[in-house]
């Protein structure tokens, strides 16, 4: 194929992504202002294939016109919001497979920060959480690979692979010197999504991420833990902490368990007339009268804060813990062809009395800070978290004026100045009372809620609620 051949299948591919009628079906733009943003944009393409020509005629080596095409567009969809990418062959093809069956990987939930891949948290009983990856923790190497330069999608696809595959991770964390290395086993992810435990007469159930079955096996929990109570239970602990998201359907499923009707979420496009409702299933299991608490923190994200908005705004639980991460953008893969696609930000979610989640996340209504005890200290349980807001380019939750744009970034580097404060109170906290000089290999502790600070918290307000209920009648 000649040289002029691929820089025109290249262009092409380009002037595709730019013009592609699916976009502007989202758009809902008007004919006439299309017509003008055409003109505007063909001009820049010719910019464009001006560039491309100098770099082919003038560039001191043969280079892969494909290849320089795919890096434009990659850097192109870098300019937009870290949830938005350009899925080459390779990823393209990998995602399709994936949808079609199973894959080893580490367990990790991971987003870019700065051109730095960083783990949001660990999902329990998974390789990542057994070796000690923790919150917070920065990758810089893969097998030996630097991830500087990577994109997050590229850096994923790198650590999966398949089942009992060894694998190592380097990673910097916050207090160490170095780069700390775990030698890993990759493996099918198939996780019990729901835990379950009685503390006396509360019901206490934590749900590590919104997969299949998820409201299901909730169900099935909540109703093992009253056939075991000689009394009505006094309230119900449901934990979102540190939970990813994942389905929308079982985000909506989880509510409709609690809620007996009305909106769980709506989603916004570009057009703002065109809105999706997902309301309460009013059909099978309910627990709608008793008391409830609901826990989430930083790393509380995407369905994890669609359920705790949906439950809020009902006033159906009381929110307790600390701000979530902020997820409440909506995406989806179009084709360009058969080989190449675009993950794409098109909508954001909207909680029933229409809060926008996108980089604000959901506020507690009491606001309990972790307290690290002895068994928090061992576990992969951080008590500072990465948020939405902190990503490079992140979507606002609303478009912006310049001012605004100023004051918001103003805003940010406060709370999170703020933030980094905590962190170092923190560290030098455990410094004061490091219990060994030398680090031993590290072994998590399985969860136990009755240690946790916030849940014990949790369940003595329900309790309290309790009391109060029968000193009234």
């Amino acid at each position: 194929m000649t040289r002029h051949r691929k820089r025109l299948i290249a262009v092409s591919l380009l002037i595709c992504l730019l013009s592609m009628p699916v976009f502007r079906v989202i758009s809902g733009e008007k004919e006439k202002s299309q017509a003008k943003g055409d003109k505007s944009r063909f001009e820049k393409i010719e910019l464009f294939n001006k560039v491309l020509f100098l770099i082919e005629s003038n560039y001191y080596r043969e280079i892969d016109t494909e290849k320089l095409i795919e890096g434009a567009i990659k850097g192109m969809m870098g300019t937009l919001d870290p949830h938005s990418a350009y899925l080459d062959e390779e990823v393209f093809t990998k995602m399709q497979e994936d949808t079609q069956g199973e894959f080893g990987g580490l367990g990790l939930e991971v987003t870019q920060k700065d051109g730095v891949m960083v783990v949001i948290t660990p999902i329990e009983d998974t390789p990542a959480f057994k070796a000690g990856i923790k919150s917070g923790d920065k990758i810089v190497e893969i097998d030996g690979d630097s991830t500087l330069g990577m994109t997050l999608d590229e850096a994923v696809d790198k650590m999966r692979g398949g089942s009992d595959t060894k694998i190592t991770i380097g990673i910097i964390r916050e207090g160490h010197d170095g780069i700390k290395h775990f030698e890993m086993k990759r493996k099918i992810i198939k996780l019990e999504s729901v835990k379950s435990q009685l503390l006396d007469d509360v019901m206490y159930v934590r749900l590590t991420q919104f997969q299949k079955r998820s409201a299901e096996s909730l169900e099935d929990h909540i109703k093992k833990m009253k056939a075991k109570l000689k009394t009505p239970p006094k309230g119900i602990v449901l934990d979102l902490r540190s939970n990813p998201g994942g389905l929308l359907d079982e985000a909506v499923d989880v509510s409709s368990l609690f809620l007996r009707d009305g909106v769980v979420v709506s989603t916004e496009g570009r057009d703002p007339k065109s809105k999706e409702i997902r309301n309460v299933k009013k059909t099978g299991y309910k627990e709608i009268d008793i008391p409830m608490v609901l826990l989430i923190n930083g790393s509380s994200a995407s369905a994890s804060e669609i359920v705790a908005g949906a439950l809020q705004d009902q006033k159906r639980a009381v929110i307790m813990g600390t701000q979530s991460f902020g997820k409440g953008s909506v995406q989806t893969v179009a084709k360009l062809d058969d080989l190449r696609g675009v993950k794409l930000t098109i909508a954001q979610y909207m909680t029933p009395s229409g809060r926008k989640i996108q980089a604000l996340g959901i506020k507690p209504d009491i606001e309990l800070d972790e307290l690290e005890t002895s068994w928090q200290k061992k576990s992969s349980i951080e008590t500072s978290y990465l948020r939405e807001s902190d990503l490079r380019n992140h979507l606002t939750a609303t478009i912006e004026t310049a001012e605004e744009k100023i004051q918001r970034v103003e805003k940010e580097k406060k709370a999170r100045a703020e933030r980094i404060k905590k962190i170092e109170l923190r560290r030098k906290q455990k410094e004061i009372v490091k219990e060994e000089s030398e680090e031993k290999e590290y072994v998590p502790e399985s969860f136990n809620p009755a240690l946790d600070y916030q849940v014990v918290q949790a369940a003595n307000f329900l309790k309290g609620i309790s009391v109060f209920k029968v000193l009234n009648k």
